[in-house]
C-alpha cells in the first residue's frame, strides 16, 4: 500500500511535535513540491475539523504543528494536573535513582551507568515533575545537567537528599538491603497513585 502525501506530513509533524516544521523541511523529507504540500495540509487541516479529531493543523510563524483543539483543554488539564496517575516503567525508575544519587549529570552520563538509551524515560519524568534541567554541561554541545525537584521529595517523603539510603560503595552493613527498600519504596508510591 502506498503511503501518501497527507499520511506522511501527519506523520512527521506528529513525531516533530512542539518543535514543528517548517515548509523547506518538509519539502526536503517528503520530496515533494510546494504546492502539493500546501494541498496536503489543507486536506489534513479539513479532516482535523471533523469533531471526532481531538486535533488541528496549526501554522505559526511559517512553522507547522500538530496540536490540540482548544475544547480538549479541560481534559487535557486533568493530566497535566495529575501527570504521575500513571506507574512509572522500570527504566523510569532505574534513570530516577540515578540521577537522585549521581545529580547533576547529563543524559549521557545516565546511559553510560545504565548501557542503554535513556532518552525517553528522562522526558516521562521531566514531564512528571519528578527531574528538571540543573543548567548546562561545560564543553561541547552544552549538554542538560539533570537534577531532582521539590516534587520528587515530596513524593518519597524526603526532607532532603541527604535522606536518601546509602549507596553499597558507601556503607558496606545492610547497603544491599536499604537500596532495595529505596526501590521498593519507589514501585509502591507510583503503583498506590496509579490505582487512587
Amino acid at each position: 500500500m502506498k503511503t501518501t502525501l497527507s499520511s506522511k506530513l501527519e506523520a512527521l509533524l506528529f513525531v516533530a511535535g512542539d518543535d514543528g516544521l517548517t515548509m523547506k523541511q518538509l519539502q526536503f523529507l517528503t520530496e515533494a513540491e510546494k504546492v502539493d504540500i500546501l494541498s496536503s495540509v489543507e486536506e489534513l487541516t479539513q479532516r482535523y475539523k471533523q469533531p471526532e479529531s481531538g486535533i488541528m493543523l496549526k501554522e505559526l510563524a511559517g512553522v507547522y504543528q500538530l496540536v490540540t483543539k482548544p475544547e480538549a483543554a479541560e481534559t487535557i488539564q486533568k493530566l497535566v494536573e495529575n501527570p504521575t496517575s500513571q506507574a512509572l516503567s522500570q527504566a523510569s525508575l532505574e534513570v530516577l535513582a540515578i540521577v537522585a544519587y549521581k545529580q547533576p549529570l547529563t543524559r549521557v552520563e545516565v546511559e553510560d551507568l545504565r548501557g542503554v538509551k535513556s532518552e525517553k524515560p528522562l522526558h516521562t519524568l521531566a514531564a512528571k515533575g519528578l527531574i528538571q534541567e540543573m543548567g548546562r554541561a561545560e564543553g561541547t554541545g552544552r549538554a542538560i545537567l539533570y537534577g531532582t525537584t521539590n516534587e520528587f521529595l515530596n513524593y518519597f517523603g524526603l526532607k532532603d537528599l541527604s535522606e536518601l539510603p546509602p549507596l553499597p560503595e558507601e556503607s558496606e552493613q545492610n547497603a544491599e538491603e536499604e537500596t532495595d527498600l529505596f526501590m521498593t519504596k519507589f514501585q509502591e508510591t507510583f503503583k498506590q497513585e496509579a490505582e487512587a
